[in-house]
């Protein structure tokens, strides 16, 4: 079970964080084996069903995020002092859920935490990668700069989800559309021809057939098929979330035709754009290959690079490794790693590498928008001929009796 904590440090310093125990007292002394004090602790509840559809349909969405980031950013600039930039930003904020976070990263601040604990037990609206970023910032003194390289970070992520989501939307809508045509014949049109062609004795196609066979059992079984279809939908999900599942969804998307490519380049730009932020932030290496693969958003990338921050932390090189691994870090990436390595302007090299893969990235998006639509409209069409040869070919052949 998972507790949340607050705790104090020998130096007095303030924690606040979560500890996996089997039960209350065990959480206290795994705390007390780290030499913290504790000050409040208790157990965060399991996640009901119902909590995880409330928090999807309530989620912070990455935009919401970045705005936040670019105005707290601005702010610190201004030279406003963090707690008056927290309440102004809370004042301005329309999203209720990060209202209400901000509301409590403010409650902290004031009660003594630092930013990044105060962010860390908002955890489900900031990114280890963001939390990870701002404790950086707040060692080195650059929190100002680490937030505005933060906010043009989400804005780039901001911009993809915004490509990919309006390139979808129209074939979304025409796939949609042609379903809902299909159900109506199959449930009102094919029902009633299906006496006519019987008392003729015409001889049916097989897709008429097959067709004839689905809209009955649909007409009969309607509410087996929504059930079946809500409980596929609900395992599905399910096991894509579990770790196995993630593993297996990852590999299917790399081996999808073009898709596969284009989420590669988008993976790699991100880890090479997180690293070259954390870098830039004073983070060491290794941490920051860690904290860089949990920002990926894919199993596989984070598996290979945990095995990859380990062996540098055993004092082997990043770009070695990389070149190990070219099945997922082309040689570009590698070879670019070593000259950053060799010229120690590692950070700058990884910031080359993102931009050309968000380059790279971005021609594929647009060429993907201009050809996705015409592709879906062909195949929808090629359906829609089946749907009217399966009615017309036996309307024909009763014509052609007709007239015998």
């Amino acid at each position: 079970m998972k507790y949340k904590y607050t705790a104090r440090t020998k130096e007095g310093e303030l924690q606040a964080g979560s500890v996996e125990a089997p039960s209350n007292e065990a959480a206290a002394n795994i705390l007390n084996s780290h030499e913290l004090f504790v000050l409040s602790l208790e157990g965060a509840e399991a996640k009901r069903w119902l909590d995880g559809v409330l928090a999807f349909v309530n989620r912070v969405k990455l935009g919401d995020v970045m705005v936040f980031t670019r105005q707290f950013a601005t702010l610190l600039e201004s030279q406003v002092p963090l707690g008056e930039s927290i309440r102004s930003l809370h004042q301005q904020t329309r999203n209720p859920i990060l209202k209400e976070a901000i509301y409590e990263i403010a409650s902290d601040i004031d009660a003594g935490l630092s930013l990044s604990q105060s962010l860390e037990r908002q955890n489900a609206v900031f990114s280890d990668f963001y939390i990870n970023m701002v404790r950086s910032a707040e060692i080195t003194g650059r929190l100002e700069n680490s937030l505005s390289f933060l906010a043009d970070y989400l804005e780039k992520e901001t911009v993809w989800h915004l490509k990919i989501r309006n390139a979808l939307i129209y074939p979304a809508f025409i796939v949609s559309l042609f379903f809902g045509v299909v159900v109506i014949l199959l449930t009102v049109v094919f029902p009633k021809l299906s006496s006519v062609f019987e008392e003729s004795n015409v001889k049916l196609p097989l897709i008429t057939k097959i067709l004839l066979s689905g809209g009955n059992f649909m007409l009969e079984w309607w509410w087996l098929v929504i059930l079946l279809a809500i409980l596929l939908i609900a395992v599905f999900v399910n096991y894509f979330k579990s770790l196995e599942g993630g593993i297996v969804l990852s590999e299917l998307i790399f081996r999808t035709p073009v898709f596969g490519e284009l989420f590669k380049k988008i993976y790699i730009a991100r880890f090479t754009e997180s690293l070259s932020v954390l870098i830039k932030g004073g983070v060491p290496i290794t941490q920051a290959i860690e904290i860089a693969s949990h920002n990926i958003g894919n199993l596989i990338y984070r598996d290979i690079l945990h095995e990859i921050g380990e062996q540098v932390k055993a004092g082997e090189s990043l770009s070695s490794l990389l070149f190990q691994n070219e099945h997922y870090f082309p040689p570009l990436v590698g070879q670019m790693v070593s000259v950053g390595e060799t010229t120690g302007r590692l950070d700058q090299l990884l910031s080359k590498i993102s931009s050309f893969y968000t380059r790279e990235v971005d021609d594929i998006i647009d060429n993907l928008t201009e050809l996705i639509q015409p592709m879906i409209i062909a195949v929808i069409g090629i359906f829609v001929g089946l749907l009217f040869a399966a009615v017309l070919i036996p309307i024909y052949n009763l014509a052609q009796g007709f007239k015998i």
